[in-house]
């Protein structure tokens, strides 16, 4: 029985027996992003008293400038990992490359592969606005005791064993499924514990919040354009509000607890839009389904699609059923 303010190791624990396959490594695996988020939170909120916050001089494998969080976050995730010995291999938004994990008898006993956005929205960090972090956590396909492989990585997002995202905002929170609806967890600083305050979470069915950059709005495809449009009409409970942080954390999230539709389509600037498949797309996907919502790329599913290479983009709509069924027929009609 789901009870508020339990901490969540303790519902990790009266939980366990939801872990499809596991014996503890699932969950001792988000123990060590939970400590992991821990560290960087420490290090978000104090990032305008030291010299952590601005660009750190390189760019990733995506061709954008890296800021010195994000090489932070991304360095205390996968030591978070590695020293713990829980999974085979690791994927990050920043590394060019997957990253290979032995086990401590050199034998790759481990079962699970993490891909991970360190933080997702850094280019807010010099403005304090929220950012965050998402992971995704897949059971390897490749025969265990050998070492991991790209096909790991490249798995639909309906093979995910679990997803979540640590929000850094007013209040620290780790939002997470495992395929059995998403609770999330409010960090109290006093304690250093994460306790249970919102579990449960549903999108609800619609909402009044559209969240789209619309100064990309003439780069749009025409279903896009159409369908803003209807969101600013008078009729029914429109026109819809705009709402648009920039970091898809804090936009899903709101929109997760008020209701509303999150957009990063494809334009003539981005032709596969901007949003990566394997890091942000498919965990947000995989939570908002679990929360009661629908996510997808525009005309299908997000969690049923093949990725064919590491970073791939592809554009994505996300949040309350009716909301997206709704952009869905705006871009069939169009299309």
């Amino acid at each position: 029985m789901t009870q508020k303010n339990q901490t969540l190791g303790e519902f990790i624990i009266e939980n366990q027996s939801n872990f499809k396959y596991s014996s503890g490594e699932l969950s001792r695996l988000i123990n060590s992003i939970r400590l992991a988020g821990k560290v960087v939170n420490y290090e978000v909120n104090k990032a305008g008293l030291v010299d952590i916050i601005g660009a750190a001089g390189d760019t990733n494998i995506q061709g954008e400038d890296q800021q010195k969080l994000d090489v932070y976050a991304n360095e205390k995730f996968i030591q978070a990992m590695k020293n713990r010995n829980i999974v085979c291999g690791i994927a990050s938004e920043e590394e060019d490359d997957f990253i290979t994990i032995n086990s401590q008898d050199e034998q790759h006993q481990n079962k699970y592969v993490v891909l991970i956005d360190p933080l997702d929205g850094s280019s807010n960090i010099d403005v304090n606005v929220s950012v965050g972090t998402i992971f995704s956590v897949y059971r390897r396909v490749t025969p265990i005791g050998t070492p991991v492989q790209l096909e790991d990585f490249l798995q639909p997002g309906n093979r995910q064993v679990a997803a979540g995202y640590i929000i850094y905002g007013t209040s620290t929170m780790l939002v997470y499924t495992t395929g059995h609806g998403v609770n999330g967890f409010t960090l109290n600083p006093a304690t250093g514990s994460y306790y249970l305050s919102h579990p449960e979470m549903k999108f609800p069915e619609t909402g009044r919040i559209y969240s789209v950059n619309e100064g990309n709005y003439t780069h749009f495809p025409l279903g896009v354009k159409k369908y803003i449009k209807y969101c600013q009409e008078e009729g029914g409970d429109r026109p819809y509000t705009s709402r648009y942080i920039g970091s898809l954390v804090s936009d899903i999230h709101r929109n997760m607890i008020k209701g509303g539709i999150y957009m990063y389509p494809k334009s003539s600037k981005l032709a596969d839009g901007k949003l990566r498949l394997l890091y942000e797309c498919n965990p947000m996907a995989f939570i908002i389904e679990q929360a009661g919502g629908k996510a997808s790329n525009g005309f299908g599913r997000i969690m049923d699609m093949n990725p064919t290479e590491l970073h791939q983009r592809v554009p994505f709509f996300g949040g309350s059923k009716k909301m997206v069924e709704k952009a869905e027929e705006f871009m069939e009609l169009h299309s």
